[in-house]
């Protein structure tokens, strides 16, 4: 069984036909998800998904690319949700420094907020981190976020970046790049991630990994990336897909 710990079945994309992207996620084994909210309306999107499906989770959470967007009412609102017996997380959050939508400073204090916020509820994080590596690390560092810990979502940096990221209590999450043919980097990195600190996600409908590259991701894909990392470590696919439903389950207190 697979936990795909990164899905946007909330978003437009799946307007058409989430229940039939849903029950080809379960025919090729994928047992549990957690949906992203990331604003206003895909946070309501991820509770209405979390309180259909059994297997279906919630993280709520402010995208810094819309950090700008965010009021001390949504946040106050975030608070509230993390309440909701199906809510698992608190993100996306963190940085992205290849929009220019919401400047820098107030990207990094929306950051800080959230992960404040987390320490309160006492929720794992799940964190967005885009050519904004150091940055993240550095704000991680000085909030001390390894208290709750969390994931590093579709990592995309250096070992070096993950294991400051592991020494702080954060698991490291590959996508879909990681079966990209000319991903080096990704590769390399997942190589050498210890078995307990892996997840595996989609992050549909973006990312799909090959032979799907550039057309609309879904959770039944999460099983090929699964086989990539497996092989990348020469593991038994059934060794890795085990390993990362328990890493998901403990990190998110599902029993």
């Amino acid at each position: 069984m697979l936990f795909d710990t990164h899905v946007h079945l909330n978003a437009d994309q799946f307007k058409e036909d989430a229940s039939e992207v849903i029950e080809r996620a379960n025919a090729e084994g994928v047992s549990h998800m957690v949906v992203v909210g990331f604003d206003t309306e895909t946070i309501k999107g991820a509770i209405k998904l979390a309180e259909t499906y059994e297997f279906i989770y919630a993280a709520v959470g402010w995208h810094p690319v819309d950090a700008i967007d965010m009021t001390d009412a949504d946040l106050e609102w975030i608070e509230e949700l993390a309440s909701h017996p199906k809510v698992v997380a608190i993100g996306e959050m963190g940085l992205d420094y290849h929009w220019d939508k919401s400047p820098k400073d107030v990207q990094k204090e929306v950051f800080r907020k959230q992960i404040r916020l987390a320490k309160k509820v006492n929720m794992p994080i799940i964190i967005h981190d885009r050519e904004a590596h150091q940055d993240i690390v550095t704000i991680l560092k000085e909030e001390n976020a390894e208290e709750v810990g969390g994931i590093m979502h579709c990592f995309g940096g250096s070992l070096e970046i993950a294991k400051q990221c592991m020494d702080m209590n954060f698991y490291i999450s590959f996508g879909g790049p990681v079966t990209f043919k000319n991903a080096k980097k990704p590769k390399e990195v997942a190589k050498e991630i210890p078995l307990d600190r892996l997840l595996i996600e989609t992050d549909c409908p973006f990312l799909a990994p090959h032979p799907y590259r550039g057309k609309r991701n879904e959770p039944a894909y999460v099983k090929l990336i699964a086989e990539q990392i497996a092989e990348l470590k020469e593991v038994s696919y059934e060794q890795l897909s085990k390993q990362t439903m328990e890493n998901a389950k403990k990190l998110f207190s599902i029993s």
